[in-house]
């Protein structure tokens, strides 16, 4: 299985970038990750809300290939422990699957036909993030996860 994350818009904060760069670095020990970026949009002030989700989702479907997994990190998703998360990817794993894909979208969330495509809506937490906070913590948690498959000592 290989592991894609779809990121809507750019990092521009040097402290989450570092800590997404040591978590990935970290990660590819255990799985493949491919990283996709789709740039945010511009000139957005005067273009409805809506508009904007539409948009950002024909970016992503573009991205997205028969047969993945698609898992939209979503405020109203399922939440998991890092275990309950770590049993998820070992049966995604387990099942044959070969590109699972996490969703970092935009500002205001998914297109309607985002959220219909998606298998999964995982939420992290009932608190709310920035979205680039978003991307440091599943990248962290990812890597979690692994740790826990493999019963090594990052997680107590």
């Amino acid at each position: 299985m290989k592991i894609k994350i779809i990121l809507v818009g750019k990092t521009d904060l040097s402290y989450i970038q570092e800590g997404w760069d040591e978590f990935l670095t970290r990660l590819k020990r255990y799985i493949p990750v491919e990283i996709l970026m789709i740039p945010a949009l511009k000139n957005t002030k005067n273009i409805p809300t809506e508009q904007q989700k539409i948009a950002e989702g024909k970016l992503i479907h573009e991205k997205l290939y028969a047969g993945d997994c698609l898992v939209l990190l979503d405020e109203n998703g399922q939440q998991f422990s890092s275990v309950q998360f770590s049993a998820f990817l070992q049966q995604r794993m387990n099942s044959g699957l070969k590109n699972l894909v996490f969703v970092v979208g935009g500002p205001f969330g998914f297109s309607e036909e985002i959220y219909k495509k998606a298998d999964f809506k995982m939420g992290l937490s009932k608190m709310t993030f920035t979205h680039q906070m978003v991307r440091l913590i599943l990248i962290e948690q990812l890597y979690r996860a692994f740790t826990i498959i493999q019963n090594e000592n990052y997680h107590h």
